[in-house]
Parts: C-alpha cells; sequence; structure tokens
C-alpha cells in the first residue's frame, strides 16, 4: 500500500528514474497465472513452473527475443497459445495502478525534473505498455525504457550508468526508486542515490535528500 499523497517536494536531483512494478502499481503475479489458467485451460501450476520458475524472464528481460519472440516462446512453454490480447489482459490482471504515485510523477515533471521509467521487462511490455498502464509511457516520455531494450538486467551497475548517459544526467545527480534492495544496491554501486520505495510518504522524504 502507498501512503496518502501530498504535495510534491522540492528535489534536488536532476533525475528520478523509477522501477515500475510495486512502485507505479502492485504486480501480483499469482492473479496473473490464475487468468492465464482460465484462459487457456492450462493448469496454474504448469504455467508457473513454465515461466516463473524457469528462465523465462531472465532471458526475455535481457532481450533474447523481440516482441514476437517473446509471445511465440511464452506461448510454447505452456503449451497454448496466447494472442498480444490475451497476454496484455492477464497481465493486467495483476496490476493495479497507484493513483499517487502517478500524480507524484507527474507534479516532479511539471517542476521540471526529469523522469524516466527503468524496469525489468521484455520488449513485448515495451510494446504493450500504454496498455498495460494507460498514459505512462506519455507521462515518463522521452525515457521510458525496458531492460531488454540494453541487453542488461538490474542489478547491472552498467545498466543505470548506460541509462544514464543515455538521458544525459550525471549518476551522482540522479534518484533511483526501486522496492528491491538489490536494485537499489546496484543503483549505489553506479554511483547514484537510490531509495527503497515502500509508499510515497518515503520517496517524498528522499527526493527532499
Amino acid at each position: 500500500m502507498t501512503d496518502l499523497p501530498s504535495a510534491a517536494p522540492r528535489t534536488r536531483f536532476d533525475l528520478v528514474l523509477f522501477d515500475m512494478d510495486d512502485v507505479i502499481a502492485r504486480y501480483e503475479p499469482a492473479r496473473r497465472i490464475a487468468a492465464l489458467a482460465k484462459a487457456t485451460g492450462v493448469e496454474a501450476d504448469h504455467i508457473k513452473a513454465a515461466i516463473w520458475d524457469s528462465d523465462y524472464f531472465a532471458l526475455a528481460d535481457s532481450g533474447e527475443w523481440d516482441a514476437d519472440g517473446c509471445l511465440e516462446e511464452f506461448s510454447r512453454r505452456i503449451g497454448a497459445p496466447v494472442s498480444r490480447d490475451l497476454w496484455v489482459e492477464t497481465r493486467r490482471e495483476g496490476l493495479w495502478v497507484f493513483p499517487d504515485m502517478l500524480s507524484l510523477v507527474a507534479e516532479l515533471k511539471s517542476a521540471g525534473t526529469t523522469v524516466a521509467l527503468l524496469t525489468n521487462n521484455d520488449l513485448l511490455a515495451l510494446e504493450q505498455l500504454d496498455r498495460l498502464i494507460p498514459g505512462l509511457p506519455s507521462l515518463m516520455a522521452p525515457h521510458g525504457y525496458v531492460s531488454a531494450q540494453f541487453r542488461l538486467r538490474k542489478p547491472d551497475p552498467a545498466l543505470f550508468r548506460f541509462v544514464c548517459g543515455k538521458i544525459g544526467v550525471l549518476p551522482g545527480r540522479a534518484l533511483f526508486v526501486d522496492d528491491l534492495a538489490e536494485n537499489v544496491g546496484g543503483a549505489r554501486q553506479a554511483g547514484m542515490t537510490a531509495h527503497l520505495f515502500r509508499g510515497r510518504a518515503g520517496l517524498e522524504r528522499a527526493l527532499r535528500g
């Protein structure tokens, strides 16, 4: 649960880089798996073993396949065809957007702070991002990134350094926000300030430095 929203604080950072799942929106894979099982007729335990307990996400999020390839491999592994529409529908089944966080991103952006998205995700997610969380790509534009674009995954410090360079901000002038301690650690190794996300109120304190 995120904290109640308040006015966006001033921040000393030139860039605030956000993770997506469990920062911008809560993500519950179990609900996604259940939705896939219902739609395909495949047992939920089989889907979990074939995808979540396998190397699928490690490979997909590292850019092993393009968007079409991700969908083909996903379908092959679970043993049932999954269309783009079904993939989006079932992915959204496990997502709940945090409105207060979308507001905070918008407030930071309107105040002149550069905002960006960096999520461990595949090229299919990038392609369908506006359907997963409507408005998120435009809110983060022009800096909405998934790890597969760079063939690196968080918490690799090289990914954080590369993204900061792409945006044109020194790591020491950037704040990274993630719900996973290992990703926060990777960002700190890259020279960024990093915040372990537990709600908007704590993030606002981090923004004030």
